[in-house]
Formats: C-alpha cells, sequence, structure tokens
C-alpha cells in the first residue's frame, strides 16, 4: 500500500474504496443515532444517559430504542420514529447529509478549482431555503440579495463560529486521502461563504481529520495531524489539543467532557468549540472500535447529530466499510434522503463511487 496526496500516489483501489464507503457510512449512521436527541439546551449528557437506562440501552451499542410509554421528560425529535432502532428503513433527510452531496455536487461541477461564489451559487440552485440553519440561513438570505463572500458571512450573521461549516467538511477529506493541507484548503475556501475565525478553523480541522484518518493508525495520530492545518493560538486548536492532553494524563470519558465543558462555558451548544471537545473525546475514548466511537460521541450531547455524523466519517474512514458492524449499515438500505435537488433517494454505494473517483483523479 502507497500513501499520498491525491496529486501522486494513493491508497490502493480495493482498500481506498471501501475506507471512502466507510465514511459515507459512518457519517450517515452517526447522524441517525444522534438525530432523535439534537437539542442540546434539552438533551444534555446526563439525560441521555437517564434515557438510556430508562430504556435498558445503556451501554448503547445500536440506535437508540424508541421512547416507552409515558416516558415523562424525554421528548425526542419530531423525526424520531423514522430514526429509532427498529423503526429505520433508509437514512432521514438531515442537513448534516444535505452539505456532504452538495459539497460532492460541487467537486463534480466545478472540481477541486472551485470557487467560494460557487459554493453560494449551488445553495441557491440546489437547497432549499427552509432547509437552512442559522450561519447558513443567513449566507443564503445574503447571497439572494446580491451580496459576494466574504461579506454573506459577516452581514447579519451571529452564527459565525458554529458548527455549520464543520458539517460540510467531509467530503473534501474524502477526496484528499492522506493530504490534510489539501483538504483543509478545499474546506476553507468552503467554509468562508458563511463563516468566520473558529467556524472556518473548524471546518479546516474536520476536513484535514477525515484526510489523515486515510493514513493514519489510530484516531489519537490523525488528531495531532489535524492540528497542524489550524492556527496554533485559535481556541479551537487549543480546545482541541487540552482533550488530548486530559486523555493522555489518564483522565476517563465522562471527567474529560466535565473539564471541557468549564473550559468552553457559555459558548452555547452550536458553537464550533465545545463541540469539537465532544467530538475528539469521543474519538480518543473510542478507541478504534466505531461502535464505541460513535455512542460517546452521541452521548456527549451538544449537537448529537453532527458530532455522531463526523465521528462516524473519521471511525468509518479508519476501519473500513467492511468491519462496521452490520446493525448500522444494514437498516440504512443502502437509501439516503435528501432535500438537495436530484439527490434523495441516492444509493450509498454509488455515493461512495462518485467520490472515489474524484479521489483518485489527479488537479
Amino acid at each position: 500500500m502507497t500513501y499520498g496526496t491525491v496529486s501522486g500516489p494513493v491508497l490502493a483501489g480495493p482498500d481506498l474504496a471501501d475506507r471512502i464507503l466507510g465514511g459515507w457510512t459512518g457519517r450517515i449512521a452517526g447522524n441517525m443515532l444522534g438525530k432523535p436527541v439534537e437539542q442540546g439546551e434539552h438533551w444534555t449528557r446526563e439525560r441521555i444517559d437517564a434515557y438510556l437506562r430508562l430504556t435498558d440501552a445503556l451501554p448503547l451499542t445500536d440506535y437508540l430504542p424508541p421512547p416507552p410509554a409515558g416516558a415523562d421528560g424525554f421528548v425526542l425529535r419530531p423525526e424520531w420514529p423514522r430514526c429509532v432502532r427498529g423503526g429505520i428503513r433508509e437514512s432521514c433527510r438531515d442537513d448534516d447529509v444535505d452539505y456532504t452531496l452538495l459539497g460532492l455536487h460541487l467537486l463534480e461541477t466545478y472540481g477541486s478549482g472551485f470557487t467560494t461564489e460557487q459554493v453560494g451559487e449551488l445553495w441557491l440552485l440546489r437547497l432549499p431555503y427552509l432547509q437552512t440553519f442559522t450561519a447558513e440561513r443567513a449566507a443564503y438570505r445574503n447571497l439572494a440579495n446580491g451580496l459576494r463572500p466574504p461579506l454573506t458571512a459577516t452581514r447579519d450573521n451571529p452564527y459565525q463560529e458554529w458548527i455549520g461549516a464543520l458539517i460540510r467538511a467531509d467530503v473534501y477529506g474524502w477526496t484528499s486521502p492522506g493530504d490534510p493541507r489539501r483538504a483543509a484548503g478545499l474546506a476553507r475556501r468552503d467554509a468562508v461563504v458563511s463563516h468566520t475565525g473558529n467556524g472556518v478553523y473548524g471546518a479546516m480541522w474536520a476536513a484535514a481529520l477525515v484526510a489523515a484518518a486515510f493514513t493514519a493508525p489510530d484516531a489519537r495520530s490523525a488528531l495531532v495531524t489535524s492540528l497542524e492545518v489550524v492556527p496554533a493560538g485559535s481556541r479551537l486548536a487549543r480546545t482541541v489539543r487540552e482533550t488530548v492532553a486530559l486523555y493522555e494524563a489518564g483522565l476517563g470519558w465522562s471527567e474529560t467532557l466535565d473539564e471541557m465543558a468549564a473550559r468552553t462555558a457559555g459558548l452555547g451548544w452550536i458553537h464550533v468549540v465545545p463541540n469539537a471537545a465532544v467530538l475528539t473525546a469521543g474519538l480518543l475514548h473510542g478507541e478504534g472500535d466505531f461502535t464505541r466511537t460513535i455512542t460517546l460521541t452521541v452521548r456527549g450531547g451538544l449537537d448529537t447529530d453532527s458530532n455522531g455524523a463526523t465521528a462516524g466519517s473519521v471511525a468509518g474512514v479508519l476501519c473500513g466499510a467492511a468491519a462496521i458492524p452490520p446493525r448500522w449499515s444494514r437498516p440504512l438500505r443502502d437509501r439516503v434522503r435528501s432535500a438537495v435537488y436530484g439527490f434523495d433517494g441516492a444509493s450509498i454505494r454509488q455515493l461512495a463511487e462518485r467520490t472515489l473517483r474524484l479521489a483518485t483523479l489527479t488537479p
């Protein structure tokens, strides 16, 4: 097996194909796992675990169980019947997957030389306004009003450092296997349509993390490599480093999250920085096991579906699709629902094949 950037030698074909399919499958499964409890102000770590104890599902090893009759105080998101254990027949529509599909379409349409303006154009053409949220909705409105980047990210947008750009980054990592800097550069060009500062750094970090997972021996190594692409003094980088340091000092998963919650207090449950801590802790304490990684990440709370999706993507790339337990992949039935025009009902395997073609092309 050889490693390198997409402009040189890359992972061998069958292995690369399995890793990319693992990324897609892991992202969708992790997103589905976290979707029923995506409301960080209500679904805290403590409440999630209380729900799992109530439903005899702790430790969590599968999709969330449905709520029992009379489960007061445990109101799941309205989509829960289609994304809990026993109710999944395909993936539910979610923006964490919509933007991944848009990123794939962007690269297929314009190649790796796409511009930030072209990112915005595809949003207006392919994505319904009411399926955008926070920073993306602000940027969408600005685009529709004729503004151009980077003004689209700053005009009437109080969400510039929230997690939205990070959730758009995975496809840039999948198409840059073993080349974190290239992945981060692509993610940055996408991110600045809607985000600034740590919001942009989060996208660069996530793309680099996914790209590094193709060649790293484990999640810790991928995390260390991913930090090379973001400013070392940024709060995003400091938070990831601190979380890694607590892990290396022997602190447990729950204690690590307690400490990082105190250090990032006041930012809110959708801000990219506290979510980066939850994601980092899940990847480290998952110890290379796909199920443990995504379940710990979702149990960490905050933006559960976004964090579960990114953790699943990284873990899926690290282990490959063949190693993902069927209880996560089989209920998806190789079908993804999406609000993105032209992608609803797409085959997950075919999406992975299209991504593979981009990953093995030279720029």
